[in-house]
């Protein structure tokens, strides 16, 4: 047969010159390596025809745009009051020197407020102040703190990250770095014809941030005493975990506009009802061109006020079913 020729003609050849020649038999796959390295999973391969792939689009703007609508509606649902005072609680004569005004310390910054409720707010209110052009996310100010420092207070010796709030008069801050030093400072009294709210200052930061983050022992130290105060002081006499305006602001912000939350009011709002804010503008933004607004708003379950996602629901529907009459255009114009 031809098999034997060539193989009867492949060993004489190799007899005549004297070699042998070897055939590389490969190892019979077995063992348990063998069989972990070359494991055989099941897999699942859609087969993309053109007409799954229109009925796809289809299905997927007909799912997005009832959701974007949906969103669309709860975000509308919620009663937003936005208020900035920064310039209208400046007094005339310092509207054009807005620097000599806030850094004056024997000038009153105490102002009023008129608020009108639009519609009916539903308790609980979120108070927030909103600040606007406020760079939280730069390098050197989110780095300038020490966590350990703020759970064991002056028992942490090397606080050389809070630079160049580190220490003060020759004594250890407590807590130290930019972050805090620079705290909101801002006050805000509501008055309700003539009976002042009551405001919820209390459990308002997160649990664990007050649990595990900052120290119950542990008390402010050294604390502003500076030539140069950034913002607001801390009491003493209250141990970090319960001083809530500083977990609150320490919790820095990605974006230069952002909003901390200051209360909550948990009384009903009727609509046309107006609020007096007196409030008390203390901190610097001027120096920067920043903003400052206070904030009125209810929530539901989406959260707050914010058409973002709706609106993404309802472009990605409306883009889907685009493709799928463009894809059904195409193929009965070339059926594949």
């Amino acid at each position: 047969m031809e098999m034997e020729r060539l193989s009867s003609s492949s060993s004489s050849s190799g007899s005549s010159s004297g070699s042998q020649v070897h055939a590389f038999v490969p190892r019979r796959s077995g063992g348990a390596f063998y069989k972990f390295t070359q494991q055989s999973l099941p897999t699942c391969k859609p087969s993309l025809t053109p007409v799954s792939v229109i009925i796809t689009f289809l299905l997927m703007g007909v799912v997005f745009i009832p959701v974007g609508i949906i969103c669309l509606h709860a975000s509308d649902s919620v009663v937003e009051i936005v208020d900035r005072y920064d310039n209208e609680c400046i007094p005339e004569v310092y509207r054009s020197n807005k620097l000599a005004y806030i850094k004056d310390s024997s000038i009153s910054k105490n102002c009023s407020r008129t608020i009108r409720v639009q519609s009916h707010m539903k308790a609980p209110i979120y108070i927030y102040y909103e600040l606007d052009n406020y760079y939280q996310n730069h390098r050197r100010y989110i780095k300038s703190k020490n966590d350990k420092q703020l759970v064991r207070g002056l028992d942490q010796k090397d606080t050389s990250t809070c630079q160049p709030e580190e220490y003060s008069n020759g004594l250890p801050i407590v807590p130290c770095g930019l972050i805090a030093w620079s705290l909101f400072n801002d006050t805000y009294t509501f008055v309700r014809e003539t009976v002042e709210m009551n405001v919820k200052r209390k459990n308002i930061s997160w649990e664990s941030d007050r649990t595990h983050k900052y120290g119950k022992d542990v008390y402010p130290y050294n604390f502003q005493n500076g030539t140069l105060i950034g913002g607001a002081r801390l009491d003493p006499s209250i141990p970090l975990s319960e001083q809530e305006d500083l977990i609150i602001w320490m919790r820095v912000a990605a974006l230069p506009k952002f909003r901390k939350l200051y209360g909550i009011i948990e009384e009903d709002l009727e609509a046309d009802e107006l609020l007096t804010v007196h409030l008390t503008n203390n901190y610097n933004t001027y120096s920067f061109g920043g903003k400052k607004k206070l904030v009125l708003t209810t929530s539901n379950w989406l959260g707050g006020k914010n058409n973002f996602l709706g609106l993404a629901y309802i472009v990605a529907g409306c883009f889907s079913i685009f493709t799928a009459i463009l894809f059904a255009l195409l193929h009965v114009k070339n059926p594949r």
